[in-house]
């Protein structure tokens, strides 16, 4: 569990997983426009991601679209908004570190 909460706890990766939450499906160079990242360090991302079974990829052409692996992935990522946003300390922390 421990590793699963250290993956999630980089703001690289969950930027990029809020971004899957909320469009459903992105390839690289959109998740990178969403996160203003740079499509190599969502590239590296994706790959620990994908290693961990928290995202899948379809492959269309020459472009790989990433999507959240499973409902659990949503669940966590929805539960762990909510949480943030009910205690006001935390939602306070969380804006500052998105900016």
């Amino acid at each position: 569990m421990s590793a699963v909460f250290k993956l999630l706890g980089d703001p690289t990766r969950t930027r990029l997983l809020y971004a899957l939450l909320e469009a459903g499906e992105l390839c690289v160079c959109d998740l990178a426009a969403a996160t203003t990242s740079t499509e190599t360090t969502v590239s590296q991302a994706l790959r620990l991601l994908r290693a961990s079974g928290v995202v899948s990829g379809r492959r269309e052409g020459r472009n790989v679209f990433y999507r959240l692996s499973d409902a659990h992935v949503r669940l966590l990522l929805d539960v762990t908004r909510e949480h943030i946003t009910h205690d006001p300390r935390q939602a306070a922390a969380a804006a500052a570190e998105e900016a």
